[in-house]
């Protein structure tokens, strides 16, 4: 492997963390003896196009600095690729950086990890979500959790969990569970009246709502959590189970698994990796081995 590394950073990322992350990563790597190059875009499509040059051009891996959204973009750059990435989390929700043991908001010790990782050739496959040209590596949402994920990711403060705790509340006053069909890989359809469908490739999303708590990165399957009609009562005793990972013992929680699933419903924008990706219907797939990671 080379010793030259691309650090890939959204200076936005967390209110400004993203920006203070990356001295102390870059010094971590440098430290270590890697050559490390930092790229910057002027806005997310230049950042990609940079990003993408860097993999192109060779680079020994690509570290993303920043939250899951600047996470879900490197994977643009990186996914099918044999260019290893790395993440040091300085975002608000940092999902995928956790489902893959970095250390979140600790920007030198997460550059130390990765440093030592690549000397030591710890690199692995993980699988990903993919839905049209977009990859995700957490959680694809849908309904009442893409709703609190709009509104959290509208509100500036607080930070955090906290944030969507806020977010959650306030959505809960006019919301109504849906009519969905899902139809799995196998060819079967469900149609129920569901609060939200998510689409697992890793367990949690909003900073830790283990939505999915049993999503394995490397089965090659989805884990597809189905919340049925709850009422607003039940649904505030309930949702709050998904940092505990407690919730899917519900009754009203349904778990499925599949490599493939399309998800139809009105007026539901589905969310990916804390980032839009349009209005259902939505098919998502699950690639195995998808990107190769640096880490634990």
């Amino acid at each position: 492997m080379t010793s030259e590394i691309t650090l890939f950073v959204n200076p936005t990322a967390g209110r400004g963390r993203g920006a203070r992350a990356a001295q102390p990563a870059a010094s971590a790597l440098r430290a270590a003896g890697f050559s490390v190059r930092t790229v910057v875009g002027e806005d997310a499509d230049d950042a990609l196009v940079r990003a993408r040059a860097a993999v192109e051009g060779g680079t020994g891996a690509l570290i993303a600095v920043g939250g899951d959204g600047m996470a879900g973009l490197a994977l643009r750059a990186v996914a099918g690729t044999r260019t290893p990435l790395g993440l040091v989390a300085a975002g608000t929700g940092n999902d995928f950086a956790r489902a893959l043991g970095l250390p979140v908001r600790r920007p030198d010790a997460a550059g130390r990890m990765i440093a030592d990782a690549l000397k030591c050739d710890r690199i692995r496959d993980v699988d990903l979500g993919r839905v049209g040209d977009r990859w995700f590596g957490t959680v694809l949402a849908s309904g009442f959790d893409s709703r609190v994920n709009d509104r959290g990711n509208r509100m500036r403060r607080p930070a955090g969990r906290l944030k969507y705790d806020l977010a959650m509340i306030a959505e809960l006053a006019a919301f109504r569970p849906l009519p969905y069909r899902i139809r799995l890989d196998d060819g079967e359809v469900r149609e129920v009246e569901a609060t939200l469908v998510a689409v697992g490739n890793g367990s949690s999303y909003g900073g830790g709502m283990r939505i999915c708590p049993g999503a394995d990165l490397t089965d090659g399957l989805f884990d597809i959590t189905v919340v049925g009609d709850c009422s607003r009562a039940t649904l505030l005793r309930v949702f709050p189970r998904v940092y505990r990972g407690t919730h899917v013992d519900h009754p009203k929680v349904t778990v499925l698994r599949a490599a493939q699933v399309e998800i139809t419903a009105e007026d539901v924008t589905g969310y990916a990796d804390g980032e839009p990706l349009g209005p259902l219907p939505l098919t998502a797939r699950c690639v195995r081995g998808g990107v190769r990671v640096v880490g634990p």
